[in-house]
């Protein structure tokens, strides 16, 4: 309707923008945003850019910029602030730079595959669990995959059950690697948004999977 009012917290559009700040930063405040800012963008950013995401002038900006390079220049950082084709960038400083090449040029540990995601998942929300378990709640065979977690470190042998199956628990890497601080940390499987029909067929794997684990 012509004439309609936007509603709170959106714009013409009605898209949702984001709250603005309360209060202005303080000169040092504002130098902590910019120096964040340009911490979690890979490419340079640009005054304008940096004044709009930190709300503030592009004047504000500048002077945060030069609090922050002089912050750099003290020669006690590895980090120095750099200017980029029109924008601003924090790069690693040279004094760094063969260290950088040589960690960098140590083998990489590739990622896990889908299958290997997987088992990991299942025994980080089951454990202690068992092979067979993982491969009826995953619908196929797992030995590869569950072999892999064991080789990387991110399951462990955690006993038997009573009928002679190794049973499967998390390591302290594993909660390491995802930044968990304990098992109770693990997000609730609803916060993975599944559809119905996924959410079904989940809710049945498990459910056949308990009464299994109850007549073994």
């Amino acid at each position: 309707m012509s004439g309609s009012t936007p509603a709170p917290g959106s714009d013409s559009t009605g898209v949702p923008t984001p709250p603005r700040a309360s209060t202005p930063p303080t000169p040092a405040e504002l130098a902590r945003v910019v120096e964040a800012l340009l911490f979690l963008s890979p490419e340079p950013l640009e005054v304008e850019e940096l004044a709009e995401a930190a709300e503030v002038g592009e004047g504000e900006v500048v002077e945060a910029l030069a609090r922050l390079r002089e912050h750099y220049a003290d020669g006690w950082r590895g980090v120095v602030l750099r200017e980029v084709s029109g924008g601003f960038a924090l790069a690693t400083d040279p004094v760094a730079e063969r260290a950088a090449r040589r960690l960098f040029a140590r083998p990489r540990t590739p990622p896990l595959t889908q299958a290997q995601a997987e088992c990991l998942g299942v025994v980080a929300y089951l454990q202690p669990v068992s092979r067979p378990e993982i491969a009826r709640i995953r619908g196929v065979a797992s030995e590869s995959a569950v072999g892999t977690l064991l080789e990387r470190g991110l399951i462990q042998e955690s006993g038997r059950s009573r009928f002679g199956a190794v049973l499967y628990r998390t390591t302290e890497l594993f909660e390491r690697l995802f930044g968990l601080g304990a098992l109770s940390d693990l997000p609730a499987v609803t916060a993975f948004d599944p559809s119905p029909e996924e959410e079904g067929e989940l809710r049945d794997r498990l459910i056949r999977a308990g009464e299994q684990r109850g007549e073994a």
